[in-house]
């Protein structure tokens, strides 16, 4: 059987009265994306800190890259590299004197690591930028220095924790094709993201975590199919007609149908679509105006609410 990249086993870390990690089993190979997704509060930057040694577990236990993150965490941190939530870069510094500077802490000689910082600086479209305080940057160019100066050292794991939270959608693609470009040169990826297109985009499986759990897992085609083969999308007339619009498809399609944020619209996912017939039918023998319907593939966002029964958005929990 090959070497995982990731094993763990009943893992558990609470603080105080609040548990953030709660039992979770990993089990995720080599190669590729592998995306941990969940609200905020749900568990996943302390299962990151627990798998890159900067925090013990509680309970359980964790193998990364077939060393145990306890007793053998300095091998650990040999092998893989971390990029937070923040940027780590120091603003004062330029985007080529940050990698410069971490470049010689890896061991680099003075000539090795302004190499190292002219390559990492040209691959990630920063080298007009190169001689520039990091505090001048732009957030999509500190991501992508903070990205690099992880990089430094090419390392055999990555984790990326919540790489695109705050930045705009031209700066999020940036950061999408340097995670590809990564892994095809080799590089694992451990991605946790509470972006469901960002885990749809990227990865090549999913774990859902909720409340310090994994509720779910599996690739993306395999968790939207667990909750049905298509999704029913209607837009009222009358957007006061959603409780009767909702009851009323909950009983025909026998499938959970629930309000859009707006109240105008009403979703339920299904797994015969041929009912839509009897559906739409039944709305209007119940007097409910509809405007649009839509039928396709559930969303990441859909499979996450059926699971969990809320929005990756919606929780926000301390400590985790």
């Amino acid at each position: 059987m090959p070497e995982l990249a990731i094993e763990t086993t009943g893992l558990v870390k609470s603080f105080g009265k609040t548990v953030a990690v709660d039992g979770i089993d990993l089990s995720i190979a080599r190669g590729g994306v592998h995306a941990v997704l969940g609200p905020n509060g749900a568990g996943k930057t302390t299962t990151i800190r627990i798998l890159s040694t900067l925090m013990p577990p509680d309970a359980g236990s964790a193998r990364v890259l077939g060393r145990d993150v306890v007793t053998d965490a300095t091998q650990v941190r040999r092998r893989v590299s971390l990029t937070g939530q923040f940027a780590s870069v120091d603003e004062d510094l330029t985007g080529s004197e940050n990698l410069r500077l971490i470049g010689r802490l890896f061991g680099y000689t003075g000539t090795r690591a302004r190499q190292r910082a002219a390559e990492l600086l040209e691959a990630f479209n920063l080298s007009d930028v190169a001689d520039r305080q990091v505090k001048k940057y732009s957030g999509g160019m500190r991501r992508r220095l903070d990205i690099a100066a992880s990089i430094t050292v090419t390392p055999e794991l990555l984790f990326l924790d919540e790489p695109t939270t705050g930045l705009d959608p031209r700066s999020r693609g940036e950061v999408w094709d340097i995670v590809r470009a990564m892994v095809t040169s080799g590089t694992t990826v451990l991605l946790t993201t509470q972006y469901l297109e960002e885990a749809d985009q990227l990865a090549d499986r999913i774990s859902v975590i909720d409340h310090g759990k994994v509720v779910a897992g599996g690739t993306s085609t395999e968790l939207k199919t667990s909750i049905g083969t298509a999704t029913l999308n209607v837009r009222l007339q009358h957007p006061d007609d959603h409780t009767r619009a909702t009851n009323t498809l909950s009983r025909v399609l026998t499938a959970d149908a629930r309000t859009g944020d707006d109240l105008g619209t009403v979703t339920a996912t299904i797994d015969d679509p041929s009912r839509v017939g009897y559906a739409l039918t039944a709305l209007h023998e119940a007097g409910v105006m509809v405007s649009q319907v839509t039928l396709g593939q559930p969303s990441l966002d859909e499979v996450f609410l059926a699971i969990t029964g809320h929005k990756t958005e919606t929780d926000a929990e301390v400590a985790a």
